[in-house]
């Protein structure tokens, strides 16, 4: 239990033994499918300009949601920091996020991930089906029992899980560094040019910026459950705990990138068709043969059941607090767990190429406007405070141009198009490295600026 009580305040603060146990429960739930399967494909990728791709994917991959951790533990909590544009706003992109690191894309994923990974390379086309379905039913009931508890996920997720993972990739990367025949490939696909910016975007597909904005609310839990009471405190312990978690981050993804970049040299991919997930076959296959594979399937489960955990924990949690009652039946945490699980069991047998495609264009739309929160946040006392309006009109401009991005991408994803918007935004500038939303978030803040000098807000903004 937490063991350190401030004789003046009275505050409990965590042990060193406890810091590091939130920490692990922390990285066990970010780091599951796409943490493993998008930056090996970065660095197969990538080839021999693997390190300047890497840092682009740290960035927005470990960077911006532990920022996202600091932000909204300061804040009070991501809602109270969405409200400061609007109630109703908060409210509709709060269903967004949770939906979307939850049953529509990211807990399907980690079934759909882990399957192709654990199950694919030892079984036949002609029994996939029934095989895939058999996997994500059992895969989905363990993940509902262990998240019946959310506020003891450090018991098994901090004390077992984490650790577990982390000593499997460490032993892939010794046996990588040692087996490694020498040389890279040269970059190809989207890698052929402005590798740093291409890893910037790619680290998108982590969703680990979204799930941040919400997984506070467990690891608060959890954090309380050790014995600190004072909720100052127990915003500090968890944002030390995003902190810790992104170190963990930087280290394990270089190492990914790096087998990543292995694995290109070894054997070919087809950026079109192919994933992380083959990359990582391919390299185990190649080093170890069909015990390596099977190795690396288990490091794929783990993960993905870790993260598979925390966001139905994360999930049940939101909706039981919004959705206490629904047509008048109660909803409790474990009957929206249940649903969640039922749900994402449907969605994970789609298939992993779809859902990601699926994926891609909804991320580019709510990242960005997360960016534009967390970043406002980060500069809350010494702006954005003084210029209330910032918010709303930042956080305007740049959903309008991110909504827009969506739906063009959508039909294109669909096999349809439409001209007219595609010459539209092609004009903004930084379209061609799909940050166009960048310039209308400038100008919403200059709009919030002078709005706020105009009208100012009456009253005082909800902040701590």
């Amino acid at each position: 239990m937490a063991d350190k009580r401030n004789a003046t305040t009275g505050v409990t603060t965590l042990n060193g033994r406890n810091r590091v146990l939130a920490t692990f429960t922390f990285f066990s739930m970010f780091f599951g499918a796409g943490n493993l399967i998008f930056p090996p494909f970065v660095g197969a990728q990538a080839g021999d300009h693997t390190i300047p791709a890497s840092v682009g994917f740290i960035v927005s991959a470990v960077g911006l949601p532990i920022l996202g951790v600091v932000a909204v533990s300061f804040a009070g909590g991501f809602e109270r920091l969405a409200n400061r544009v609007s109630g109703k706003f908060a409210f509709l992109l709060g269903m967004a996020i949770i939906l979307t690191i939850g049953p529509c894309f990211a807990i399907p994923r980690t079934a759909t991930t882990s399957f192709e990974m654990a199950v694919v390379p030892f079984t036949s086309d002609l029994s996939r089906g029934w095989t895939q379905f058999a996997y994500s039913l059992v895969f989905f009931a363990v993940s509902y029992l262990l998240s019946q508890h959310p506020e003891k996920l450090s018991k098994t997720l901090g004390r077992f899980m984490g650790p577990l993972l982390l000593a499997l990739i460490a032993i892939l990367f010794v046996f990588c560094v040692i087996r490694h025949p020498g040389g890279f490939a040269a970059p190809m696909g989207d890698y052929a040019t402005g590798q740093a910016a291409r890893g910037f975007l790619d680290g998108y597909q982590t969703m680990d910026l979204l799930a941040a904005l919400y997984f506070g609310i467990v690891i608060s839990a959890n954090v309380r459950s050790m014995g600190v009471d004072d909720e100052s405190q127990v915003r500090r312990e968890t944002a030390l705990a995003g902190v810790g978690t992104g170190l963990l981050l930087i280290v394990i993804y270089g190492v990914l990138a790096y087998m990543g970049a292995v694995s290109g040299s070894l054997a070919s991919i087809d950026p079109a068709h192919d994933t992380g997930a083959t990359v990582l076959t391919n390299l185990t296959g190649a080093l170890f043969g069909p015990f390596g594979t099977a190795f690396v399937g288990l490091v794929f489960i783990i993960a993905c059941l870790n993260v598979c955990t925390g966001l139905i924990s994360t999930c049940g949690t939101y909706f039981q607090n919004h959705f206490p009652t629904v047509a008048g039946h109660r909803m409790n945490y474990r009957r929206w767990g249940a649903v969640f699980t039922v749900f994402s069991f449907v969605v994970s047998n789609a298939g992993l190429s779809m859902i990601i495609k699926v994926s891609v264009p909804v991320l580019a739309a709510l990242y960005p406007i997360a960016i534009v929160l967390v970043a406002l946040a980060l500069v809350d006392r010494v702006f954005a405070s003084r210029f209330p309006r910032v918010y709303f009109w930042t956080v305007l401009l740049t959903g309008v141009t991110a909504a827009l991005n969506c739906v063009a991408s959508l039909v294109a994803v669909f096999g349809g198009s439409l001209p007219w918007l595609d010459a539209a935004l092609a004009m903004l500038p930084f379209a061609d490295a799909q940050l166009g939303w960048l310039c209308p978030a400038i100008i919403g803040l200059a709009i919030g600026v002078v709005a706020s000098r105009i009208r100012p807000v009456a009253g005082s903004s909800d902040r701590d």
